[in-house]
């Protein structure tokens, strides 16, 4: 009778047929009153949304002390009712540390363990009385143990980013990957939510225990482990080791079929949004959402594109259908927001903004943009207030501190301008953005020769990442106008006459390239100079 209840609660659970699962398990509970089967019930009242009824299931049937996946779900009972502090008092408000210690050997004995049953040795345990008997099945329900710790650790960490605590939500994520390679939620909430600075991601992901994952056999278990680590180089930050990240990619393509994976496609959209090539990453994150145009995973990077492209009727379009299928997400009203901004109609495009921040705090491009539309109306304060909460939400980019900068630069604050900007550095090293910031900061405060270096950096910077060369255009004139400002005239028109030759038409180039042939001696090419930038 019990594997009959068995399978008929099963095949409801296959069919989604929830109600029959529930009837069906809860008299397959009173006929062995196993806490497995009621441990079942209570995730199947989980899955329905009945999130208080499956706690006070687990509470009734004292299973929140029984085993770690009881206490996982009744902290998730809590969370999805936002009683943070509830799940907290279940979770514990910090990590075991025996479990940091030891998981490693832990899992090494189970490989080793698997592998040995595979070769026709069986151990038994010697001298327990629990009645689990195989040494192999209680090395497997140690490492369930282990897998359910670190979920726990995770579900921790969510409680303290809800509570606004990033420093130690961060640090539960890490220790819930650190202690189940495998608990991807932690890793892409360390990535997705920029908790981490670039050198320290890639530093992370080098200390996690990959060779602990198992598999059938050791070659497949090598294996595995190298995939894993290939899937988790594809979510690192693209402003560090851009070569490491496409072997991965290419690896993961060739040999996995996976070439036309939204998660590879993403990774690769990403690296090309990095190096400014913007027609590039748009062809990706279209040919994605042409295929699925519900993936809001991509939604952002998209609208950037768009954004970038000036592409008002598509942005339009696809603002207008997001806003009728699907009001409640708040990659909608970015979509919006972003419209609104390409079409400079300001106030609208804060509007929206702010209504997607409203929706998820924690959402990174709302809060932006949001910042973005104060900057673009000259309204510093106000910019540096909304970036600042940014800087405080994402602690992991660069980017925030970045924009601080740029708005103190613009307020000729050049003491504040230059603070922000080495915080931002010291996250991030290889942005060129900055560091054509950073050398204009330098240029005012009349540090030529660290100007000078900086942009020379940050050419080559962008010019190593394959970077689309016309973005960096400014950056070469600012080059030209320091060297002039040294006195380094034969120099100073060699970037000039570079910016002129990608094709600027800026009438201040023309006229410092005047200015630099009239010191050469050069009059009458300066005067032909000086009418190109009347004209």
């Amino acid at each position: 009778m019990e594997k009959f209840l068995k399978d008929w609660r099963q095949d409801a659970m296959n069919k989604h047929q929830y109600e029959s699962a529930i009837f069906i398990g809860d008299k397959l509970l009173a006929l062995t009153n196993d806490p497995n089967d009621a441990f079942w019930l209570a995730q199947v009242h989980f899955s329905t949304g009945n999130y208080s009824r499956a706690q006070t299931f687990l509470d009734k049937h004292k299973l929140i002390e029984h085993s770690p996946s009881c206490r996982y779900l009744a902290a998730h009972c809590c969370i999805k009712q936002s009683k943070y502090e509830d799940a907290l008092a279940i979770l514990g408000d910090k990590t075991p540390a025996h479990l940091l210690s030891n998981t490693n050997k832990s899992r090494r004995k189970l490989q080793q363990t698997s592998g040995n049953a595979r070769n026709g040795v069986h151990r038994r345990g010697t001298g327990r009385t629990d009645g689990r008997g195989n040494s192999e099945e209680w090395e497997r329900e140690l490492t369930s143990d282990i897998k359910y710790e670190a979920a726990m650790c995770y579900l921790r960490g969510t409680c303290f980013a809800k509570q606004n605590s990033f420093d130690r939500a961060k640090e539960c994520y890490m220790d819930a990957v650190r202690i189940d390679v495998q608990c991807f939620e932690a890793f892409d909430q360390l990535m997705k939510n920029s908790l981490l600075p670039p050198d320290e991601e890639w530093t992370f992901l080098e200390t996690l225990d990959f060779d602990a994952i198992t598999a059938n056999g050791t070659d497949t278990s090598q294996e595995a482990a190298q995939f894993a680590k290939m899937l988790y180089t594809t979510r690192l930050s693209k402003y560090k080791n851009p070569a490491e990240f496409s072997n991965a990619v290419e690896s993961l393509s060739q040999h996995y079929n996976l070439d036309f994976n939204p998660d590879i496609l993403l990774s690769k959209a990403e690296l090309l949004f990095t190096q400014c090539r913007f027609k590039q990453a748009l062809a990706i994150t279209t040919s994605v959402l042409d295929t699925d145009q519900y993936n809001f995973s991509f939604l952002p990077l998209h609208l950037a594109c768009l954004h970038e492209l000036h592409q008002t009727n598509t942005l339009f379009l696809l603002a207008h259908r997001l806003a009728d299928l699907h009001p409640d997400e708040p990659a909608t009203w970015l979509a919006v927001g972003v419209y609104y901004l390409s079409i400079s109609q300001i106030a609208e495009a804060r509007r929206f903004f702010s209504k997607a921040s409203m929706m998820n705090p924690h959402f990174g491009p709302a809060w932006i943009g949001f910042a973005h539309t104060f900057a673009l109306e000259g309204e510093h304060d106000q910019a540096v207030s909304a970036y600042g909460t940014a800087a405080r939400l994402f602690q992991g980019t660069h980017l925030p501190q970045l924009f601080l900068g740029m708005q103190h630069l613009q307020l000729n604050n050049m003491t504040l301008a230059h603070e922000y900007l080495t915080t931002a550095h010291n996250l991030c090293h290889t942005d060129p953005l900055l560091l054509n910031e950073m050398g204009v900061v330098f240029y005012h405060l009349d540090h030529l020769a660290d100007a000078i270096k900086l942009f020379h950096k940050s050419l080559h910077i962008a010019q190593e990442i394959d970077s689309e060369p016309s973005a960096w255009l400014a950056t070469r004139a600012n080059l030209g106008h320091a060297y002039r400002r040294q006195h380094q005239w034969s120099l100073a028109l060699r970037e000039f006459d570079e910016v002129l030759r990608q094709g600027s038409k800026d009438m201040h180039i023309h006229c410092a390239k005047g200015l630099v042939l009239l010191e050469m001696g050069r009059c009458w090419e300066a005067i032909g100079a000086f009418h190109e930038a009347l004209a």
